[in-house]
């Protein structure tokens, strides 16, 4: 079984930055492919980045030149560093991870910025 939970959330006015982690926790070997989504109100869930166990890493179009997806695995973490934050950023950022054929996810953490 793992756990995931996410911290870094916050509100941040327009053109700021923040730092989400997600740290996995549980009788975890090694976690496979490590992602963040995001869900806005009223819209779907959608795939913000993700990283491979060796660090290859995918963005979104609305993610790429502003957020970095990175890993500890030594922690089991992931990060997602958030830099030119706009209002359209403001969703729950979730964390999900593959482990043993498992996908798992997070509880969420609130991202608001302000125009």
């Amino acid at each position: 079984q793992v756990q995931l939970v996410e911290s870094g959330g916050g509100l941040v006015q327009a053109g700021g930055s923040l730092r989400l982690s997600c740290a996995a926790s549980g009788s975890i070997f090694s976690i496979d492919d490590m992602r963040w989504y995001r869900q806005a109100p009223g819209k779907q869930r959608e795939l913000v980045a993700a990283i491979t166990s060796r660090g290859a890493t995918n963005y979104a179009d609305s993610a790429k030149g502003r957020f970095t997806i990175s890993r500890d695995n030594a922690k089991n973490t992931v990060y997602l560093q958030m830099n030119s934050l706009k209002p359209e950023d403001t969703a729950v950022y979730y964390c999900n991870a593959d482990y043993r054929l498992r996908l798992y996810w997070g509880q969420g953490t609130q991202v608001t910025v302000s125009s």
